[in-house]
């Protein structure tokens, strides 16, 4: 067990879930930014704004995650963390466009308003309240899903754990590093897990 939980695999490992939640936490804040941005635009404009954020957002809905990640990370020339937290942020802006627009659906106008203020001060407002624990789902799917970045080469953790698993003699270690890697996810994400349970009952 010493062999596979060394100082210096631990420390590899912790570089990779850095880069790990860095990617998730860069990604999950700016799809929460543009994904208000499509929500607005597709429930609210009526003019090619609207069109473009519906196609855009039905686009990514039915399509594979790890195709963009593939087409970002080998055709757009940036470094790979950036392709990583841009790809995330495509494909989930178009998820959290449709949650808040979910929420915004359930909101009512008031009268004497006019539409930008009824928008501002009523519907955005509880959008965002009532949204708080999918997003925070949402994030969970995010967090597990940046495990599919190894595949363009993106040593984040489950990256840096393969890298060490290829050192490896005997099945038996690979079944620690598996065990210590899949841990790691369920801890943060049970965490996460756990807090929306409770936000739903305050909400």
């Amino acid at each position: 067990m010493s062999q596979v939980f060394n100082q210096a695999n631990l420390l590899f490992l912790l570089n990779g879930m850095k880069l790990t939640l860095i990617i998730a936490l860069i990604s999950i804040v700016l799809s929460i930014f543009f994904g208000t941005i499509l929500a607005i635009l597709r429930n609210f404009s009526n003019g090619i704004l609207g069109k473009v954020s519906t196609v855009y957002i039905e686009v990514f809905r039915n399509t594979p995650l790890l195709l963009w990640i593939l087409s970002i990370r080998f055709l757009v020339p940036i470094p790979p963390m950036y392709s990583g937290i841009l790809s995330f942020t495509l494909f989930t802006s178009a998820v959290m466009a449709e949650i808040l627009r979910g929420g915004m659906n359930s909101a009512a106008y008031s009268q004497g308003f006019s539409k930008l203020q009824t928008l501002k001060y009523i519907i955005l407002p509880q959008s965002f309240r009532s949204c708080i624990p999918t997003f925070l789902s949402q994030s969970v799917t995010v967090i597990k899903d940046t495990s599919f970045l190894w595949v363009v080469g993106i040593e984040e953790f489950t990256g840096k754990g393969m890298i060490i698993m290829g050192s490896f003699k005997s099945s038996y270690q690979v079944f620690l590093l598996f065990g210590a890697l899949a841990a790691t996810y369920f801890i943060i994400n049970f965490t996460i897990s756990c807090s929306v349970r409770t936000i739903k009952t305050v909400y």
